[in-house]
């Protein structure tokens, strides 16, 4: 059984290993609060997940994953996602339970094609936030690994 990329909701982050200079970030979140704080909270992730769905919604391959012909209702749910696995808000949890993202997945053909192209638009989106370098290292170990743990074939 895989794990989901994402802790039990209201659990914090787990520490990310994305270099040496980690455990000065977890120093520096103890004390001045969350990623979500320290990365511009609620702004910074709905720059992201706008520049994000800016390119899916011109991707031949992502689009036709999402059902709906709006892509609003997606962008909310991954804006409060995100924010909540980084300790914001728990308005994710509140509205639709545990991310469980494997399972919301598996419906969807996630192939290393669809992983390469989420991943392309999502460094858009984190080029676009202009984090320190620490953060933006952070924040992209998190999305790599997420982006990877939710392949669910390999078929073309």
């Amino acid at each position: 059984m895989t794990s989901d990329p994402v802790p039990h909701p209201g659990a914090s982050p787990a520490p990310l290993p994305v270099s040496a200079a980690a455990p000065r970030l977890r120093e520096s979140l103890a004390s001045t609060g969350s990623f979500y704080d320290e990365i511009g909270g609620h702004e910074t992730f709905v720059k992201l997940v706008d520049v994000f769905y800016a390119g899916v919604a011109a991707d031949p391959v992502l689009k036709p994953m999402y059902p709906e012909e709006d892509l609003g209702p997606a962008k909310v749910r991954l804006t409060t996602f995100l924010e909540q696995y980084w300790g914001g808000p728990t308005t994710y949890s509140e509205q639709r339970g545990h991310p469980r993202l494997r399972m919301r997945h598996a419906p969807y053909k996630v192939n290393p094609d669809a992983r390469d192209r989420w991943l392309a638009h999502m460094r858009a989106g984190v080029d676009s936030l202009d984090l320190a370098p620490l953060h933006e290292a952070t924040l992209w170990d998190y999305l790599e690994r997420a982006a990877h743990s939710l392949i669910n074939t390999f078929e073309e």
